[in-house]
C-alpha cells in the first residue's frame, strides 16, 4: 500500500471517528446508526422469507405447468373464465367493461374497449393454458368519449416478463443481484474500457435489484415529483389555528428544520428555499403555495425548472381534546433520482428521518416556545459554500 493511500485511509478513519464521537451530535448519530443496523437486519430477514416463499411458488408453478402438459382431461369453463379474468386487469384499463365467456376452450370476448388495448388483450389471452381459440366480439373505440363503461380507469403497461416488470419479484431480484455482482467483479478484473462498461452495467443491475425502482426513477428521468415519497402524522398540543398560522408561513421553517437554512418570500405565495445538502453543498429552488384552506389544508409545489422537483400537502384537523393532528405528505425528485437520494443519505441527509426529527422540533417549539438548539436558524452558515 503506497503512502498516499495510507494517508487517505487514515484521514477517512479520522473523519469517521469525528463524525461518530462529536460532543454535540455524536450520541444521536451513533443511535441512528444502531437503529439503521437493526432495521436492515429486520428487512434482510423479511426479504429472505419472501424470497424463499417466492422460489417455492415458482417451483410449484413449474410443476403445475408440467402436469398440465401431460394431463388428459380438459380445463373446465369456470376455471378458464377465471384465468382470463385474472389477466384483464393487467392489460386493460377498464376490465369490468369486458365480458368473458368460455365454451369448451373457446373464449368469447365482448364489450367496449379502447383500440390500443385490443391486441395486448388478445395476445395475453392466447397465452393462457387451456385456451384453444378466441372469438372477438369487442366494441372497439378510439377514445372513451361519452361511453360510461370507459370512463376513468388507469392505463396498464401489460404484465411484462421477469426483468421487464415494473416491480421485480424476490426471485427476480435475487437472480439480478447474483448476475450484477458477477458482472461487476468480472469487469473490475479486466481493467480496460470493456471491463469498465461491464462493471457499470453490473452496478446498474445491482441498484435496480436492491431498490426495486425502475431505471427512470433511479436516475430521476421522467419521474416527476414522485421518485421519493414521504408521509408523517403527528399530534401537537396546541389549537389548530395556532398550528396552521405557524405552518402557513414558510419563513418559520428554519426555526425547527436542520437543513432548511432560509426561506425567503419572493412574491405572492412564492418562496425561495435554501437547503443545506451533503458535503456543505447548498441547494436553492423556488416553490409556490397552490392550495390554502384556512385551518384545514396547505399544498405547495416547486416551480418549473427547479433543481429539486418537489411537492407536498399538509392536512390539519382539530382533535376532541383541543390538540391538532398534522398529516404531511411530500414527494420529491432529487438530482439523479433515487440514486441521488441514496448518495445524500450516506452523507447524513436522509429526508425520511429528517422530517420525523423536524416535526418533533416543530411540536416542541409550538408547545413550549423554546427554539431547538440544533435547528438551522441557530447553526452558523458556512461562508463560501457552493449554491446550486
Amino acid at each position: 500500500m503506497n503512502k498516499g493511500l495510507r494517508l487517505m485511509s487514515a484521514a477517512g478513519v479520522g473523519a469517521g471517528l469525528m463524525y461518530l464521537f462529536d460532543p454535540d451530535r455524536g450520541k444521536r448519530r451513533r443511535a441512528l446508526i444502531a437503529n439503521k443496523v437493526t432495521h436492515v437486519a429486520k428487512v434482510a430477514g423479511d426479504v429472505t422469507g419472501k424470497t424463499r416463499r417466492d422460489l417455492r411458488n415458482h417451483l410449484q408453478g413449474v410443476i403445475a405447468k408440467l402436469e398440465f402438459l401431460f394431463q388428459t382431461t380438459g380445463v373446465s369453463d369456470d376455471v378458464l373464465e377465471a384465468r382470463v379474468r385474472s389477466r384483464l386487469g393487467r392489460v386493460v384499463s377498464h376490465p369490468s367493461a369486458v365480458e368473458v365467456k368460455a365454451v369448451d376452450g373457446l373464449i368469447v370476448l365482448s364489450g367496449p374497449i379502447l383500440a390500443d388495448e385490443v391486441h395486448p388483450l388478445l395476445d395475453s389471452v392466447t397465452c393462457i393454458q387451456g385456451v384453444k381459440n378466441i372469438e372477438n366480439r369487442l366494441e372497439v373505440h378510439e377514445q372513451a368519449g361519452d361511453i360510461s363503461a370507459l370512463q376513468g380507469g388507469r392505463r396498464r403497461r401489460g404484465q411484462g416478463f421477469g426483468p421487464l416488470k415494473t416491480n421485480w419479484s424476490p426471485t427476480t431480484r435475487l437472480v439480478a443481484i447474483a448476475a450484477g455482482s458477477a458482472l461487476t467483479v468480472y469487469g473490475a478484473k479486466r481493467r480496460n474500457v470493456a471491463g469498465t462498461m461491464m462493471s457499470s452495467v453490473g452496478l446498474g443491475i445491482l441498484a435496480r435489484a436492491f431498490t426495486n425502482f425502475e431505471t427512470s426513477r433511479l436516475l430521476g428521468i421522467d419521474g416527476g415529483r414522485k421518485v421519493i415519497e414521504i408521509q408523517k402524522t403527528i399530534n401537537i398540543e396546541a389549537p389548530v389555528d395556532r398550528v396552521f398560522t405557524y405552518w402557513s408561513h414558510p419563513e418559520n421553517f428554519p426555526d425547527f428544520m436542520t437543513h432548511v437554512l432560509e426561506v425567503r418570500r419572493i412574491g405572492d405565495g412564492l418562496y425561495r428555499w435554501t437547503v443545506g445538502g451533503p458535503a456543505g453543498l447548498r441547494v436553492q429552488w423556488d416553490a409556490g403555495i397552490t392550495d390554502l384552506d384556512f385551518n384545514e389544508r396547505l399544498a405547495w409545489k416547486s416551480l418549473p425548472g427547479a433543481v429539486v422537483d418537489q411537492a407536498g400537502v399538509t392536512q390539519f384537523s382539530s382533535n376532541p381534546d383541543g390538540s391538532t393532528c398534522v398529516d404531511v405528505k411530500m414527494s420529491y425528485n432529487p438530482p439523479a433520482g433515487v440514486l441521488g437520494h441514496l448518495v445524500a443519505e450516506l452523507f447524513g441527509v436522509d429526508p425520511k428521518h429528517e422530517m420525523d426529527d423536524d416535526l418533533m422540533r416543530m411540536k416542541s417549539f409550538i408547545e413550549t416556545g423554546v427554539h431547538p438548539h440544533d435547528a438551522a436558524q441557530h447553526v452558523r452558515m458556512t461562508q463560501g459554500a457552493c449554491v446550486l
